[in-house]
């Protein structure tokens, strides 16, 4: 199973995104954790190659997995670690290989185009101060077929 970190950086209300070329939808800034790396590390060398932000004091929201399913077949599945941060330094790229980082005001969400559970996943960490624990399940077009959320 694949193993994901990825980071809200807020600052006046407003949370850094990033704007993935393929669907044009906003997401959170994160990626791939490496063998032997650990969740923390993870997030913040990420979090550095896709905005050039060095992210400080991270802390854990969520701890998501997602099922992409296709003719009730899992066709991928994946673990992901979803950090919050409030400092950080560095100068923010604009556009990377990877898209567009803009800073967005929290009450716009709603209204960007995204995966449907990322509105859930960023509405709990800018709002709450646990550890959410969810699970959600689209198809292969990244529809929102299934969630739970605890």
């Amino acid at each position: 199973m694949q193993r994901v970190t990825n980071c809200l950086l807020i600052k006046n209300n407003s949370v850094l995104l990033l704007q993935k070329p393929r669907r044009g939808w906003w997401a959170i800034p994160g990626g791939k954790m490496e063998p032997m790396e650990t969740v923390k590390e993870a997030v913040i060398r990420e979090y550095w190659e896709e905005t050039a932000i060095m992210v400080e004091q991270p802390k854990l929201t969520g701890i998501y997995t997602f099922l992409i399913k296709e003719n009730d077949q899992i066709i991928n599945e994946w673990m992901m670690f979803t950090f919050i941060s409030v400092n950080g330094h560095g100068e923010q790229k604009e556009i990377t290989e990877e898209g567009i980082l803009k800073w967005h005001n929290v009450g716009d969400i709603d209204q960007l185009p995204m995966a449907e559970g990322d509105r859930f996943i960023i509405k709990h960490a800018v709002q709450e101060n646990d550890v959410q624990y969810g699970s959600f399940t689209y198809t292969k077009d990244y529809e929102l077929l299934s969630y739970k959320l605890d």
